[in-house]
């Protein structure tokens, strides 16, 4: 049997956008899909939006030349929501929402949630801030990291969690039970080896916190090895 390649879409929504050497290194996407304001992070990016779909309450006095669909603001689903349907109906395969932290609270809670619910879906789903990004955790699913030694993660629970294990931080885990809203999982450090999370039952969110990056030609610079990649 033929498996096809992942594609790749990336979502931009309108939460905050910062440059750093973890946002620099994202694959390229086969597929970018602009939610409302959203669309305001192309250029930083660096890419060229293939879509464009919301009710455009946020967008105000951004004029770009790309398809756009319009919505109603009295709508069942969030402007991101409606994005994320439109790559899963494109092919989509990997999710990488950017701009998925601040902003608004409830859209960055709903957007946590939302990726959990996708990953038990089957999709592959990244939320990036660049200076924050995050991986749900699944039960029966083993998450491999590669943090920088003190690089500050937490285990965000979206339910109470059964059986979690956290190998290589400063504070380990094995087999450990925690409550919905609990704070033991929250503010870890990596040792700088793999680090690597388990879960026998419930559904969590990684995340993970990078340095930003100051002097934006350091992207460009291969030279340059100061700031961890």
């Amino acid at each position: 049997m033929t498996v096809s390649n992942p594609l790749t879409a990336w979502i931009l929504v309108g939460g905050r956008l910062t440059l750093t050497p973890a946002l620099a290194d994202l694959p390229r996407p086969d597929l970018v899909i602009a939610a409302d304001g959203g669309a305001r992070h192309a250029a930083l990016l660096g890419v060229k939006i293939d879509a464009w779909v919301g009710d455009f309450d946020s967008s105000g006095g951004l004029s770009l030349d790309v398809p756009r669909t319009t919505y109603p603001r009295a709508k069942a689903s969030t402007d991101a929501e409606l994005a994320i349907d439109l790559a899963r109906e494109r092919g989509a395969t990997e999710l990488v929402i950017l701009g998925a932290f601040g902003g608004r609270f409830d859209h960055a809670f709903a957007l946590a949630l939302g990726a959990v619910r996708l990953a038990q879906e089957g999709l592959d789903v990244l939320l990036h801030s660049g200076d924050e990004w995050g991986r749900p955790l699944l039960p029966g699913q083993s998450l491999t990291l590669f943090p920088f030694p003190g690089q500050t993660f937490s285990v965000l629970a979206a339910s109470v969690l059964s059986g979690l294990s956290i190998q290589g931080a400063r504070w380990n885990l094995n087999g450990a039970d925690v409550p919905l809203g609990s704070g033991l999982t929250v503010s870890n450090e990596a040792i700088g080896t793999a680090l690597t999370l388990t879960l026998n039952a419930g559904t969590a969110l990684v995340t993970l916190l990078e340095p930003t990056l100051l002097e934006p030609t350091l992207l460009e610079d291969p030279e340059k090895t100061d700031l961890p990649a």
